[in-house]
């Protein structure tokens, strides 16, 4: 768990650009990565979806992802930032990304704390997000389920995992 450093934990700003880019960059291979372009989209629709998690000033962990009312995260959202829906009964979690050097600390897992209880604030029905193979024991310990390999996304040419974390109180209907 983070220590005694100076955590800030805000949302995405336009000049937060750079900083990103380098850290979406830095966590995922290229034909996984967002683009400079595509994260300027995403600031430009929804930078209030963005989780930034800084350390003595220094961004170290992000989560972005758009609110839809569509249930399942498909590979075209990625790149339809205009698709966002304020009033939408998802949120969607694109990626959980880390620092390298800053992984294992539990910076992300206070990301995701934040990301769930803010989307139950919102009253949404829950959140979705994709993951490999090797990531589905992590998102378990938060309360996603494994719903199977994903037929919508191969983003990257990877196999994804479709995760969900559904409100019951909010009346959410089991996707499964």
């Amino acid at each position: 768990m983070p220590g005694m450093e100076a955590i800030t934990i805000r949302s995405a700003a336009p000049s937060d650009l750079d900083a990103l880019a380098a850290l979406e960059g830095a966590c995922f291979p290229p034909e996984q990565a967002a683009s400079r372009e595509a994260l300027a989209d995403r600031l430009r629709h929804y930078p209030n979806h963005f989780w930034l998690l800084f350390l003595d000033g220094r961004l170290v962990a992000f989560i972005d992802g758009f609110v839809t009312d569509r249930p399942d995260l498909t590979d075209d959202m990625y790149a339809r930032a205009q698709d966002h829906n304020e009033q939408g009964a998802w949120q969607m979690l694109f990626g959980v990304n880390t620092h390298p050097d800053y992984r294992g600390r539990g910076y992300a897992g206070l990301l995701i704390r934040r990301a769930i209880a803010d989307a139950k604030a919102q009253n949404r029905k829950g959140l979705a997000l994709t993951c490999l193979s090797h990531m589905r024991a992590y998102y378990t310990r938060f309360g996603f389920r494994d719903e199977g390999i994903s037929p919508a996304s191969t983003h990257g040419g990877a196999v994804w995992h479709q995760m969900r974390l559904a409100f019951p109180e909010n009346n959410a209907p089991d996707p499964i």
